[in-house]
């Protein structure tokens, strides 16, 4: 039994300082005047390039102020903006990790759509939910 709570007190220190480690970090911004393309791991979503079906989303549709309004409604923070960029970052509640969304004007009332975990493999889906939440909010 003492083996078992040393291993979960293990567990949660990790999960802890990955959590202080993520808040470190920053979005990735653009990249020649596009979002960054998602990393080989499975904890990212864009509307931007094409990439394997698990991680492509549709791009926005609305006015600006309607996805920053979107954002923070669903709990985001907004980091930075231009009139054409926006960044705003997520925290998990329990273990504080940070995740990254990005939006980048594309034209009239299209906007593409960057949602990406800053630490760990895989996000089980939370940046796909994130996405579809905010698409959900503009409407």
């Amino acid at each position: 039994m003492k083996f078992i709570l040393g291993a979960i007190g293990v567990i949660i220190v990790v999960f802890f300082l990955l959590g202080l480690k993520s808040q470190k970090g920053k979005a990735k911004g653009l990249v020649d005047g596009h979002l960054a393309a998602p990393g080989s791991a499975p904890n990212c979503v864009s509307s931007e390039v094409d990439v394997q079906p698990e991680k492509k989303v549709a791009p926005l549709n609305g006015t600006l102020d309607a996805i920053k309004a979107a954002i923070i409604e669903t709990g985001g923070t907004i980091t930075s903006e231009t009139p054409n960029y926006v960044s705003a970052t997520y925290m998990s509640s329990i273990f504080k990790f940070v995740d990254d969304v990005e939006i980048r004007h594309d034209k009239e009332n299209i906007w593409h759509i960057r949602s990406a975990s800053r630490v760990g493999y895989s996000d089980r889906g939370v940046n796909r939910k994130r996405v579809e939440a905010i698409r959900a909010e503009i409407k």
